[in-house]
């Protein structure tokens, strides 16, 4: 793939592959933590990733799993607490980043206006990628809170698709199509597992600008990078933190790839990739 397919795509420049933090520098500290945002961006990540749900009062907050069991010292479903019980949980004693003493940050609830603010606050362009879950009880409602949340920091239009800030992702080709139709300028990423649903007809009926496989299914079938291509799209491949696969996203031509290792990752792409693996 070409830097210009990328730029078509909507999601990536010059120089691939550009490093997503997965859920921020999520191996050293608390994933979707501020700690690990301001780490990831430290480390000079190009981008950000982070999930986002909804709480039972309808803010949008940024946690991966279902329930906070794992990651919080609390348990329940994020759909039936309020954004002030959430908050009263702390997410970060779970992690042996929070335990190092001289980890610090906060390690707190972390809500995607939060998130954006920190991320639009950077001096660099750094692009956040923001994916929806699903199936969730508040169904569409998702996408429409989070496109409200990015029409009022001025980023849910952007003059065009390759200069945009933000990129909307969701294994539900139906919250894409829900996010092209609202906001047809917009980046999106059409997320998955097989090579059949991204490579097929999927991502050309709802519009996304880039589909995004595993680093798994990208290895079985590397023709989805030149499909995509083909097609006009960019390929975000996750989660991608060995050093033997980042090479290989680099040298298949992938454009965006998320990490748990945004600074090692950074390095190695900067200082070159050669040799056996340094894992």
């Amino acid at each position: 793939m070409t830097a210009g397919d990328a730029e078509t795509a909507g999601t990536a420049t010059t120089g691939h592959p550009f490093v997503v933090a997965h859920r921020g520098a999520s191996a050293d500290r608390p994933e979707h933590t501020v700690a690990a945002y301001e780490l990831a961006l430290q480390e000079g990540a190009d981008g950000v990733e982070c999930d986002v749900r909804l709480t039972r009062d309808g803010h949008l907050v940024c946690v991966h799993d279902r329930r906070v069991d794992r990651t919080s010292d609390g348990s329940g479903l994020v759909s039936e607490m309020t954004l002030a019980e959430l908050r009263e949980l702390d997410f970060g004693s779970w992690h042996a980043g929070r335990r190092d003493s001289d980890a610090g940050g906060d390690t707190g609830l972390l809500t995607l206006d939060t998130l954006l603010t920190l991320v639009l606050d950077t001096k660099r362009p750094v692009k956040i990628f923001i994916e929806t879950k699903h199936p969730v009880r508040y169904g569409a409602l998702v996408e429409s809170k989070v496109l409200a949340l990015l029409h009022r920091y001025g980023i849910a239009a952007p003059a065009s698709a390759d200069l945009a800030r933000a990129v909307v992702m969701s294994f539900s080709a139906a919250a894409v199509w829900r996010i092209r139709r609202a906001a047809p300028m917009l980046p999106t990423v059409l997320l998955g597992e097989t090579s059949r649903y991204l490579g097929g007809g999927a991502a050309t009926t709802v519009g996304a600008t880039a589909v995004g496989p595993s680093i798994a299914t990208l290895r079985e079938h590397p023709e989805l990078v030149d499909r995509a291509a083909a097609q006009g799209r960019a390929l975000y491949c996750w989660t991608v933190d060995h050093y033997e696969d980042v090479r290989y996203c680099r040298d298949v031509g992938v454009a965006w790839v998320a990490t748990n290792h945004p600074g090692r990752t950074k390095d190695w792409l900067e200082n070159g990739l050669t040799g056996a693996g340094r894992d």
